[in-house]
């Protein structure tokens, strides 16, 4: 039974690190997935910024700047995008293994019970076998006594 409560221990241990695990690439997803959406918002101020700006006339070397500018600032949320997706995937992996870890701890806990109620019930025989030896030896020593007893004095 030490050997389970151990193991216990242990699985209960491993579950609660994969939570901190879980936890932590959770924050890591929500971290990044803020971080594009801020980048989301700023390349749209940006564009409504240069479309009121370029409604009023600009020069070729400005637009070119402007593209290559977009162009740069494509490519860092589409980089930010690949990481969200990333944090999001390394966050379901860890979910999945707090779910097999919380299994594994249900199991353990599940096979301490039993054991438990299997010595409890391997107890109770024992005493009520105790009980019931006990109980047949006062009766042949009541009988034993009766016996001779109802013997005639003398004889």
């Amino acid at each position: 039974m030490q050997t389970l409560l151990l193991l216990l221990e242990r699985e209960e241990a491993e579950r609660d690190q994969a939570l901190l695990r879980l936890q932590h690439a959770e924050d890591e997803a929500r971290r990044a997935q803020s971080q594009a959406e801020m980048l989301l918002a700023y390349r749209e101020e940006y564009r409504q910024r240069w479309s009121v700006q370029f409604a009023r006339g600009g020069s070729m070397p400005v637009v070119q700047c402007y593209q290559g500018f977009m162009a740069r600032l494509e490519q860092a949320i589409a980089q930010r995008q690949r990481q969200v997706d990333a944090a999001q995937q390394r966050a379901e992996q860890c979910r999945a293994a707090l779910a097999a870890q919380q299994v594994r701890v249900a199991s353990v806990r599940k096979l301490v019970e039993r054991r438990r109620r299997d010595q409890q019930q391997r107890d109770a025989r024992r005493e009520q076998k105790t009980t019931d030896e006990t109980a047949a030896r006062a009766h042949r020593h009541a009988q034993a006594l009766a016996s001779t007893a109802a013997l005639p004095s003398g004889a």
